[in-house]
């Protein structure tokens, strides 16, 4: 992307735009430049742009959402973000944790993307020495927090979803629960992406990093998926109820009313926790633990045990154990 076209994206993250983050508005606005302007006097827009063009997709956009709340925490508290010392990043920290509650999970994840931005600071020359380089972060558990469905609740949902008179609907959780595509990934997925390879039917996915996959298709989701598609020779495969590509937040609220449907009640069934059901159900099934970290296209194979171990760890648990053995008393 040309520099100029990035200048808006950077506006929005150093500017006044809106934080997700944020109750207050700030008490210490940056100064508003021009687009030639800014560049020359302005070395924190150059900094966050020359960051920001590392990535793209959705990466490039989730790390844009944790640095700007970064860059507004600094600006309600009258810091240059470029003038920052290691005490005002555990501040920060503290802030996450302590006033916004927020998991460890998520708090790690905030401290490594301000670290990768100090970084770069430090590479480009900007800074001399990174203010984040030595900030504890928070432990995050072995366990992943997140539970699956059942195969008994998967098996509901997917049969509320086939019974929806929405075709989208069936082809959505196919897609996400016996496919395990992140919910960006299934959104963007397009007829054109749809071929055959070696004999299989295959759809051909943009994943995290822009690395492309080609995933088989079970007989079941190329049903699916020819249902939703409706002899259509062009478009997205997933629709909304204007007929219009199916985006993240409307594939959110049609798998909770599904999921209400097929009386499947859960505290809050979020985006990623189909793709968990897509590990657990093939760790249930016997499938080995490599292989299941491939069709996951996880990098890391400890992201895969995390799964595994949560699933054991309530399986398994003693105190299942020590009810039986006393069971006679109670």
């Amino acid at each position: 992307m040309p520099l100029r076209e990035r200048m808006p994206m950077v506006d929005a993250v150093v500017g006044m735009g809106a934080c997700s983050c944020m109750t207050t508005p700030s008490s210490v606005p940056l100064p508003v430049v021009t687009v030639s302007e800014g560049w020359r006097t302005d070395p924190l827009r150059l900094a966050v742009a020359g960051y920001l063009a590392r990535y793209r997709g959705e990466t490039r956009r989730h790390t844009e959402s944790d640095l700007r709340c970064y860059l507004q925490w600094c600006q309600q508290h009258g810091l240059d973000p470029l003038q920052a010392r290691r005490p005002h990043v555990e501040l920060y920290v503290r802030w996450l944790q302590e006033t916004r509650r927020y998991a460890s999970s998520t708090v790690s994840r905030r401290v490594s993307v301000l670290c990768g931005f100090y970084r770069t600071c430090v590479i480009d020359q900007v800074l001399e020495h990174s203010p984040a380089e030595h900030v504890a972060r928070p432990r995050v558990p072995a366990e992943s927090p997140t539970l699956g469905l059942t195969h008994l609740q998967l098996e509901a949902l997917l049969t509320a979803a086939r019974l929806s008179p929405r075709t989208s609907d069936f082809a959505l959780v196919c897609l996400l629960g016996l496919l395990g595509l992140r919910i960006f990934e299934a959104c963007a997925l397009d007829i054109a992406d749809l071929g055959e390879e070696h004999g299989h039917r295959v759809a051909r996915v943009v994943g995290k990093g822009h690395k492309v996959v080609l995933v088989p298709l079970p007989p079941a989701v190329s049903r699916a998926v020819d249902r939703a598609t409706a002899g259509r020779p062009s478009g997205p495969v997933l629709l909304n109820s204007r007929g219009r590509r199916m985006d993240r937040h409307a594939a959110t609220r049609r798998r909770r009313r599904l999921a209400a449907a097929a009386g499947v009640h859960l505290p809050r069934m979020h985006p990623h926790m189909l793709r968990h059901t897509y590990v657990t159900t093939m760790l249930d099934a016997g499938v080995d633990l490599r292989d299941v970290q491939i069709a996951a296209r996880h990098a890391d194979p400890r992201t895969t045990m995390r799964y595994d171990r949560a699933r054991t760890t309530l399986d398994r648990h003693p105190n299942y154990i020590l009810a039986a053995y006393m069971a006679s008393g109670t």
